[in-house]
């Protein structure tokens, strides 16, 4: 488990108010200063870490009153309960009210997109704050009541009651996973107009009746939380009921349009800058349009090919400076380039620059690498072309010690591509030994992701699929699908679970299939495998005390279930059928529920489903050692016909097979009988398919 929580990337800064004289601290030591004997009643500290341990950094304000240069540097403003001394215990012996200058800046800061919760308790009058003239443009207005609910009373006290959620998840995502929350001494809040919305009440019959207990509302590009009860998420309570997911709830609700908006700062790349990349770039694209599709130069332009790798050769010998790990790789480029040359521009064969390539070596957070290679690019051309990439390595603190202690993996390499030539101006997200012109078989020494490719089609795809279904969105899946740098990181810890899975488990074949020749929905099956264990492993995680981890389930789930179906052609789409398979089990488990035209996930039976599928896939593994191949062919048939409906022409059937004259002596016999559409697409896919693509 990874215990470098604190260097995980941070998103959202919130800051928490203790000038105006709040009656909550997020600080121990200053709780305890406020009430020694009964520290918790004065203590928000389980609240903040519960934010620092996820994409929050949190901090004080103790210095001065909220002013727009205060506000600029943050993203979400929390003010706890300010309050007249003279009735609690307090931050400060500052005024609890606002100056109308703070509320005009608090209110353009909300405006702007910034976030604001507002807590306040009962007999709200008394406190002596002026949080109702700070919240009456979003039409909310904290009452002075105490709300009372004796039916329904806790501990015989009818002012310690459950609170009830408005309407389901879609309307209301303040409730996600959230089922039973306790308020103690609360005061109602009444919201007018179209704009704001109740999303707890008390009951029918507590009084006042339906009284509202938290609130909330948008403004311009902001949003605002409002909150009855100021020892809801207290440390005495905030472990009890379902609090703290309420409370996660709302700060991701709040800070959602900041995840949004936060930018990939762009790192200046010293070598990126310099004029010696650029012209590498545009001789090796020139080169790229003299080659052959086997990657060799016709006799007639070998003259101006030589040229060209004679230039090329100058500018990487230009860049070597920038890249002292490199040097014995750079160096042999080179010398393949020259021997190339020299060898007729034949197919080229690079076998000795890729052995010297070794970016498995060199995983420092940002490093970067110079590649230069004759390849093919998959998902793009099959052709052989030179390709020059400029990359640079991801590998924060957390992500190095997962791999160092869980997830061993000396040849994962994940990268960002800085910049690169025309070959991977298509969509491929991977550095291959595979891809590398040879005249022999390469050596394996690396495994390259390209996190920000894969990032920026998930994005894509989520966005478009989830508003054509109109899935409801929860805080925290807003929040991550918002902000690019979390999809990176997410994708980074997926694809190392996912590579190290590829050799874990019942493996009746070559885990990673290289040149067995299956059935292809054999080869969906061991990616959807891989893909249901990194499912387990990042719910482990974050159970266990790493809660970044869900967002690799988030990611696992959209990608198989909204991509992986509508994309490419349908001949023999392999991933296609994983999330085929992903989709309809869950849909015929109702942990997917398609309804109304509204595509909904029971996210508290996810997990579970999840892992009973993958129990399903291991069923079928262990069988296959003690099965002939054709035998483990035909129950993986079994197994995906069970959820997807194969194709009504398919003679792979169970009552179609069976009175076929071929036995096991061939299996390129039971080959040639697969239909490159084994597994058609369901009606939902299809029709997704359709409107996603023109």
């Amino acid at each position: 488990m990874a215990s470098a929580t604190s260097t995980q990337r941070k998103i959202v800064k919130v800051l928490f108010d203790e000038y105006h004289s709040e009656s909550w601290s997020v600080s121990r030591d200053r709780a305890s200063q406020m009430t020694p004997d009964f520290p918790e009643n004065s203590s928000y500290a389980l609240a903040g870490e519960a934010l620092i341990t996820r994409d929050f950094i949190i901090d004080r304000n103790t210095q001065g009153p909220l002013d727009a240069d205060t506000l600029n540097k943050i993203d979400v403003l929390v003010l706890l309960h300010p309050c007249d001394e003279k009735w609690e215990r307090t931050t400060s012996k500052n005024s609890p009210l606002l100056k109308p200058d703070e509320i005009l800046a608090i209110q353009q800061f909300v405006a702007n997109g910034g976030g604001l919760l507002a807590i306040t308790e009962y007999e709200h009058e008394k406190y002596g704050d002026n949080l109702n003239a700070l919240l009456a443009p979003y039409n909310l207005k904290f009452e002075n009541t105490t709300v009372m609910d004796a039916p329904h009373a806790l501990h015989e006290n009818p002012t310690w009651f459950p609170a009830v959620a408005t309407n389901g998840q879609s309307e209301n995502p303040l409730s996600h996973l959230v089922r039973s929350v306790s308020m103690y001494r609360s005061g109602s809040i009444t919201a007018t107009g179209p704009g704001p919305s109740i999303n707890w009440h008390a009951s029918d019959q507590a009084l006042p009746k339906q009284a509202g207990l938290i609130a909330s509302a948008s403004n311009g590009k902001g949003r605002v939380v409002v909150v009855a009860d100021s020892s809801l998420f207290g440390d005495k309570y905030f472990d009890k009921h379902d609090h703290a997911q309420l409370w996660l709830n709302i700060m991701y609700w709040c800070a959602a349009e900041k995840f949004k908006h936060t930018r990939i700062a762009r790192r200046q790349s010293p070598a990126f800058l310099s004029p010696a990349w650029a012209s590498l770039k545009g001789v090796i694209n020139q080169l790229r349009e003299l080659q052959n599709i086997d990657g060799s130069v016709p006799p007639p332009i070998h003259s101006q090919a030589k040229d060209m790798v004679t230039t090329a050769i100058g500018f990487i010998q230009q860049l070597e400076s920038f890249f002292p790990h490199q040097t014995a790789y750079l160096k042999q480029v080179m010398a393949d380039l020259t021997t190339w040359v020299y060898g007729g521009f034949l197919k080229p064969d690079f076998g000795k620059s890729l052995a010297a390539f070794r970016p498995e070596l060199n995983r420092q957070h940002r490093i970067e690498h110079l590649v230069v290679f004759p390849m093919y690019t998959p998902n793009g051309s099959r052709d052989t072309r030179f390709e020059a990439l400029l990359l640079r390595v991801p590998w924060p603190d957390w992500l190095a010690e997962l791999e160092r202690t869980t997830y061993q993996n000396a040849k994962f390499v994940p990268a960002h591509l800085i910049d690169h030539t025309e070959g991977y101006n298509s969509e491929c997200a991977v550095l291959f030994p595979e891809t590398i012109s040879l005249t022999s078989n390469p050596t394996n020494n690396f495994s390259t992701i390209l996190c920000d490719r894969e990032a920026k089609r998930l994005q894509r795809y989520f966005w478009k699929c989830s508003e054509l279904a109109k899935t409801p969105m929860h805080p925290q899946l807003e929040c991550f699908f918002g902000s690019l740098k979390l999809v990176q990181d997410a994708l980074a810890l997926w694809d190392l679970i996912h590579d190290k899975s590829h050799s874990v488990g019942e493996l009746p074949f070559d885990p990673f299939m290289i040149r067995q020749r299956s059935p292809f929905w054999m080869y969906a099956l061991e990616e959807l495998r891989v893909d249901l264990r990194s499912f387990v492993e990042a719910t482990r995680l974050n159970r266990e005390g790493f809660p970044f981890a869900q967002y690799v389930c988030y990611s696992i789930l959209f990608d198989r279930i909204f991509r992986f179906p509508i994309t490419g052609n349908r001949i023999r789409n392999y991933d296609a059928v994983g999330g085929q398979l992903l989709f309809s089990y869950l849909h015929q488990k109702d942990v997917i529920i398609w309804r109304d035209n509204i595509m909904s996930i029971r996210w508290d039976l996810l997990a579970e489903a999840v892992a009973n599928l993958r129990n399903e896939v291991m069923v079928l593994y262990k069988g296959g050692a003690d099965s002939s191949k054709i035998s483990f062919w035909m129950d993986a048939h079994d197994l995906i016909s069970k959820y997807v409906k194969p194709n009504v022409a398919s003679k792979w059937k169970r009552e179609v097979r069976q009175h076929l004259d071929l036995d096991e002596t061939d299996p390129r016999k039971w080959i040639a009988l697969v239909n490159d559409d084994e597994f058609p697409l369901g009606t939902f896919h299809a029709n997704l398919q359709k409107r996603f693509i023109p």
